[in-house]
């Protein structure tokens, strides 16, 4: 039995998915602060929170879980500036009671959902695992200690853990069952579709005069079926005895914001209404993923990594979602 937190949410509602197409017995454990429970019409859904220690254990035993992915955390860059403490309790403090659960009931096995923003200002491109890991916000900080603190539970209590650091996620499930429906919506190709259904007046480029190519930055976009698909990999491998391994997921090509808009224009046949802002702070100019790792080690390939294809599924499922 796997157990998945967050999995009402936007990636963790496309793992479950897969996990039980695939057979797996699934349970989907969400306080649906943040996520949807029509998200999750398969397996077992159960709403509960990361606070309740006992309550997860218990959980454990009764329906034999023996892995647990771990997707529930605050995941805001801006906001984990603005309210630190919300992010170093629910990412770090709720967590450890996840940890806490999972020995008292002799679960040995977790998958974790870690970012690349752990990296901080890139140093070089693409990024590898073994890139200086710098954060720059209280969000990227969390994963890093967490990451921290997975180690050291694998020495001390031989807790096996595989860490994924995810790069860009975006479309929706090719079926468009599921997508991603986020309050508030931070993530650009979302933001490009809502004003494509007139939901909002306009998307707002920040910046123009960056270095590259078009003046906009770059940043590389993985599909979240390809991100599904690479959690079940690390499930297999620490089934294999793999453990204490980190991995980047990417699709290792970058996209600029006016490539993306234009692409959304091919796939919609509709004219993206733009306006133009200052940067950002702390925007880097490129963010590109090397998955080399992950790919000759855990044998992970992604199937959908063309542009068009990653806004093909996620428009399905935004003129569905939201017409």
């Amino acid at each position: 039995m796997i157990f998945v937190t967050g999995g009402a949410g936007y990636i963790g509602s496309h793992c479950a998915k897969m996990l039980h197409e695939q057979g797996h017995e699934v349970i989907i454990y969400d306080n649906l602060s943040r996520g949807h429970r029509e998200l999750v019409p398969f397996g077992l859904f159960i709403q509960g929170d990361l606070a309740e220690t006992d309550r997860m254990a218990s959980l454990f035993k009764e329906y034999g879980v023996d892995t647990v992915v771990h997707f529930a955390a605050s995941s805001l860059v801006g906001e984990s500036e603005a309210v630190p403490h919300q992010y170093y309790r629910n990412n770090l403090a709720f967590g450890l009671n996840l940890l806490d659960a999972m020995l008292q009931a002799g679960v040995r096995q977790i998958v974790f959902s870690s970012s690349a923003a752990v990296y901080g200002e890139p140093a070089s491109i693409p990024l590898e695992e073994e890139h200086p890991t710098i954060p720059t916000n209280v969000y990227g900080h969390t994963k890093l200690i967490f990451e921290t603190i997975l180690k050291k539970y694998e020495s001390v209590y031989g807790l096996k853990y595989i860490s994924l650091r995810y790069f860009n996620a975006a479309g929706a499930d090719p079926e468009g069952i599921i997508g991603e429906d986020h309050i508030p919506e931070t993530h650009l190709i979302p933001l490009i579709l809502d004003a494509v259904l007139g939901r909002t007046k306009e998307i707002t480029i920040f910046g123009t005069d960056y270095e590259t190519p078009d003046g906009t930055c770059i940043r590389d976009y993985i599909h979240v079926s390809d991100l599904a698909l690479a959690h079940i990999s690390a499930i297999d491998q620490m089934k294999k005895g793999v453990s204490a391994a980190i991995y980047n997921l990417g699709s290792e090509r970058g996209f600029s914001v006016k490539e993306v808009i234009s692409v959304t224009e091919q796939v919609t046949g509709k004219t993206v209404p733009v306006r133009v802002g200052p940067r950002r702070l702390g925007d880097p100019a490129r963010l590109v993923a090397s998955s080399a790792k992950i790919k000759k080690e855990l044998q992970w390939q992604p199937q959908l990594c063309d542009l068009d294809q990653i806004i093909e599924t996620a428009w399905k499922w935004h003129k569905k979602r939201f017409k």
